[in-house]
C-alpha cells in the first residue's frame, strides 16, 4: 500500500486518513482537490492509502487504519447490525445499467428471457438484485428466465465486446467503455428505482467513516464535506478541471474522456439526506426481501443511524 500525503509538508492542518481503491473515482476527486488547493483552503491534511479494492478499504475500517472510505449504504447498515457504529454521507449516484450491441434485437427487459446475461459483482450485487425485484413485478423471473453468468466487471466487459453474451450489467464505468464501443444502454438501473418506490436518484455509493470518529472530530467532517462538494461543483462547471484527472481514467481517448464526464456529473448527488435515507429505506426492503441474510445480515430495515447528518445545508 502507499500512502500519499496531499497536504503542503508541514502545514498545521488536521489530519484526516483516506483509504481510497487505485483505479477508482474517488482518486479523480482526491486528484481535483490537490490541483485545485481545495485541501488547503479547507485546512486539511489528507493522507491517502491507495488499496486494490474496495474489499481491501473494508478491512482497513475494521481495523482502524483509516478514517473514511468509499462504500454503500448497505454494508454500513449491515455492520450496524453486527455492532460496528459506521455512518454514511452521498458520494454518488452512479449506478450500473444493462447493455447490449447495438445491433441486438434485444429492445425491452423482457426480451432478456431465453438469453445470456453477464453480470458483474456476483449474485448478491445490489444492481443485479434490484433488477430481478423489478422484473419480478412484471411476473419474470430473470435469475431462471435466462443464462446468468458471474464475473469481475473488467472480465464481463471484455467478454461483451469479444461477443460472448447477449446482454451485460455492468458497473457505470465499464458501461461508459461500452458506450464508446457502440454498446446501447437497453436500461440504467437508475431508470427502474421508480418502479421499486424510490422518489429519485438514490446516491448508493458514499463516504463512511465511524461515527464516534465523527463526533470528535464534527469540524474536520463538515469542512470534508464542503471540500468534496467544490470539487465536484468544479468538475461541473470545469472542463480544464478534467484535464487534471484524465491519466487516472486510464485512456486518452477523447471519445471516452467524453463519456467519464457527462456518467460522473449525472451522478452527483444534489438531494436532501432526508430524501436520500426515505428511498435507501425503501430500496433497502426490496435488497433484504431479495437478497436475504446472506446480503443484509441480521436486520430487515435500514438502520436509523445509517446517514450521516450532522451538516449544515443538508
Amino acid at each position: 500500500m502507499l500512502a500519499l500525503t496531499l497536504a503542503a509538508p508541514g502545514r498545521a492542518a488536521e489530519t484526516i486518513r483516506l483509504a481510497v481503491q487505485k483505479t477508482g473515482t474517488f482518486s479523480w476527486e482526491l486528484a481535483a482537490i490537490r490541483a485545485s488547493g481545495l485541501d488547503k483552503e479547507a485546512d486539511l491534511s489528507l493522507e491517502v492509502t491507495e488499496l486494490a479494492s474496495t474489499e481491501a478499504g473494508k478491512i482497513a475500517m475494521r481495523a482502524g487504519s483509516t478514517d473514511i472510505i468509499l462504500s454503500d449504504w448497505l454494508w454500513v447498515s449491515r455492520e450496524r447490525a453486527l455492532g460496528a457504529k459506521l455512518t454514511f454521507y452521498p458520494y454518488s449516484s452512479a449506478l450500473g445499467a444493462v447493455m447490449v450491441p447495438a445491433s441486438s434485437p434485444i429492445k425491452t427487459l423482457a426480451d432478456l428471457k431465453g438469453r445470456k446475461l453477464a453480470v458483474a459483482g456476483g449474485a448478491i450485487d445490489k444492481s443485479w438484485l434490484l433488477l430481478q425485484a423489478s422484473m419480478k413485478q412484471d411476473g419474470i423471473d430473470l435469475k431462471s428466465a435466462a443464462t446468468v453468468v458471474y464475473g469481475a466487471p473488467p472480465l464481463i466487459a471484455a467478454k461483451a465486446l469479444d461477443g460472448e453474451m447477449d446482454a451485460s450489467l455492468n458497473f457505470w464505468n465499464f458501461c461508459a467503455q461500452l458506450e464508446v464501443k457502440g454498446f446501447r444502454r437497453l436500461a440504467g438501473i437508475e431508470d427502474i428505482l421508480p418502479k421499486l418506490g424510490a422518489k429519485g436518484a438514490v446516491a448508493a455509493v458514499g463516504y463512511v467513516f465511524d461515527e464516534s470518529w465523527a463526533a470528535s472530530h464534527r469540524d474536520a467532517v463538515a469542512r470534508f464535506i464542503a471540500m468534496t462538494r467544490k470539487a465536484k461543483e468544479l468538475l461541473v462547471t470545469s472542463d480544464a478541471a478534467w484535464d487534471k484527472i484524465a491519466p487516472l481514467t486510464g485512456t486518452s481517448d477523447p471519445a471516452m474522456l467524453k463519456t467519464y464526464r457527462e456518467r460522473y456529473r449525472d451522478g452527483i448527488p444534489r438531494r436532501s439526506i432526508a430524501d436520500e435515507e426515505t428511498d435507501a429505506r425503501v430500496l433497502y426492503r426490496v435488497l433484504a426481501e431479495t437478497g436475504g441474510r446472506d446480503l443484509v445480515g441480521p436486520a430487515a430495515e435500514l438502520d436509523p443511524g445509517t446517514f450521516y447528518h450532522a451538516v449544515p445545508g443538508d
